[in-house]
């Protein structure tokens, strides 16, 4: 009875507040009481979906969210939830087909530069390793950061 309830249309229900989070409803007609299943504020699977994809390939949280039209801290605790869902990975079963370097520059603090190379695992975004030294210098990158396992 309460999927019939659901699906009246607006003229024939009003807004009979809140139970346990979620909007109560009430019947004109018959005057049962009734609630929603999902919250309102509540999205729909396939869009929680695309917010994973969107992450693994690479996205910003704040650019993320733009797009469903969420909070970038809802972006993030999507994304966490995935990640306890998931588990822990074993590392060591998991072998590395493409490893990409990422270079980055500072200034933090003075006008002295600071350059750092982060290596990662293309496809699990898992660190590999990194390499940090200043502009100056002239650091040379191990090849063994940049063998794929």
């Amino acid at each position: 009875m309460q999927d019939l309830l659901s699906q009246m249309p607006q003229r024939e229900k009003i807004k009979a507040g809140f139970s346990k989070g979620r909007e109560r409803y009430k019947c004109k007609d018959c005057g049962c009481n009734y609630t929603v299943e999902l919250k309102s504020t509540a999205k729909p699977e396939s869009m929680k979906k695309q917010v994973l994809r969107l992450y693994l390939e690479y996205s910003g949280f704040c650019s993320i969210g733009r797009l469903p039209g969420v909070s970038n801290v809802s972006v993030l605790n999507r994304i966490r939830k995935y990640g306890k869902e998931a588990g822990t990975l074993h590392l060591e079963s998991i072998g590395t087909e493409r490893a990409e370097a990422d270079e980055m520059h500072t200034y933090a603090g003075s006008k002295n530069c600071c350059r750092i190379w982060i290596a990662v695992d293309g496809h699990g975004k898992r660190f590999l390793d990194f390499v940090s030294g200043s502009c100056v210098s002239s650091i040379t990158v191990p090849e063994t950061v940049f063998v794929c396992a």
